[in-house]
């Protein structure tokens, strides 16, 4: 039998016994059972909002424990198909097929490895915002916000919708929704910056060419063990009129929720659910979300100038360009990811490729540089 297929089969060995300690994948089995059993007890339903957390933080568990159990169970099946193989020359391309398979596996594994941020298992509060470009970035804007519920579905996640604020003549404003699921802030959070559209402008008479931005904001949904310091007095709350969907109720009366964070300037608004204080305490939310996020960036800065390299994550960057003419295709300005189908990513079906492409480069640029800084302190 063909000596590669050994090999192989040794790497994908090696390679289970570095995932099964990058994932610390002891200590998510017990976990998995300890909330197992937590979800067993009667009152584990009273608190509705702590009990969804953890299911969603058990769905989550479970999609990593799940595969790497089952790939466990394949590696050792696999010593025993190579014996066999070795008596039996048919059962090779057998073999040959099992292997490319746990190959695939480990793969999708390792890359969720890479998902290991503080709070990459949260849910992920995504605000969009039109920017320069006029009527055809509120368009665009809209666009991207379809795009990342549609990406959503295709993945079995929820997505909430919880402010929203119209254009009165195509598109929006802005609009922040929550989507909640497996490490949605974790793969999500690669899409903060600027996204550049260029297309035949369809508000434009002449046809001309028209380039337009949405900037694109991501924070951690954060339940309430998580502690971010916020002092009240620092908080400025406005109160009005909902203005969007919602019902005869919420816009004949002030329930919608403006926090302003007057040191950074932040702003936390809520009008989707039918309540004030229900809308104050998703505006706090909101709030304590963005406030972890410049904490969050903040050590990614300090990472950053550990390097001598600048952070090219922050709000603002421009991330991804997308082309409707004079051709169809998406190109990430960071990784070089290339989608040649316009709408198959506005779709969300590619939007994965982008996303995937972007922790690779993370952790790819982050080893080149921790190993240029080595030599560098080396030399000196």
């Amino acid at each position: 039998m063909e000596s590669a297929l050994y090999d192989r089969a040794a790497e994908i060995q090696d390679r289970l016994a570095s995932l099964r300690d990058s994932l610390d994948y002891a200590n998510k089995r017990q976990l998995v059972d300890e909330i197992e059993q937590r979800m067993g007890q009667p009152d584990f339903w009273n608190n509705q909002e702590r009990a969804q957390a953890t299911v969603a933080q058990l769905k989550g568990l479970k999609g990593l424990t799940g595969p790497m159990g089952e790939a466990f169970a394949a590696a050792e099946d696999l010593q025993a198909m190579l014996e066999m193989a070795e008596e039996e020359p048919e059962l090779v391309g057998e073999v040959r097929g099992e292997i490319e398979r746990l190959e695939e596996v480990l793969s999708a594994l390792e890359l969720k490895a890479l998902l290991s941020g503080p709070n990459d298992d949260a849910g992920a509060l995504l605000t969009i915002n039109a920017r320069d470009g006029g009527t055809d970035a509120n368009d665009w804007a809209e666009m991207l916000l379809r795009m990342y519920s549609a990406w959503a579905a295709s993945h079995d996640y929820s997505v909430s919708l919880l402010d929203r604020q119209d254009n009165e003549e195509a598109g929006i404003n802005h609009a922040t929704i929550a989507v909640r699921g497996p490490l949605a802030y974790g793969y999500l959070k690669g899409e903060e910056g600027m996204h550049r559209l260029v297309r035949i402008s369809p508000f434009n008479s002449e046809g001309k060419r028209q380039t337009s931005f949405a900037a694109v904001s991501v924070s951690p949904e954060l339940d309430d063990s998580v502690e971010v310091e916020i002092h009240e007095k620092d908080v400025r709350e406005d109160r009005f009129r909902a203005s969007g969907a919602g019902g005869q109720h919420v816009n004949k009366t002030d329930s919608a929720i403006r926090l302003t964070h007057i040191p950074t300037g932040i702003v936390a608004t809520c009008q989707s659910e039918r309540s004030q204080h229900q809308n104050r305490a998703t505006a706090w939310k909101m709030l304590r979300a963005r406030m972890a996020r410049i904490e969050e960036e903040r050590r990614e800065a300090e990472q950053a100038d550990k390097y001598a390299k600048r952070a090219r994550t922050g709000f603002g960057s421009q991330i991804r360009n997308y082309f409707l003419h004079p051709d169809q295709r998406v190109k990430d300005a960071r990784t070089g990811h290339y989608a040649g189908s316009f709408h198959a990513v506005l779709d969300g079906g590619e939007l994965q490729g982008f996303l995937d492409s972007y922790l690779e480069w993370r952790a790819r640029d982050g080893e080149v540089d921790g190993q240029a800084s080595e030599k560098a302190g080396a030399a000196e």
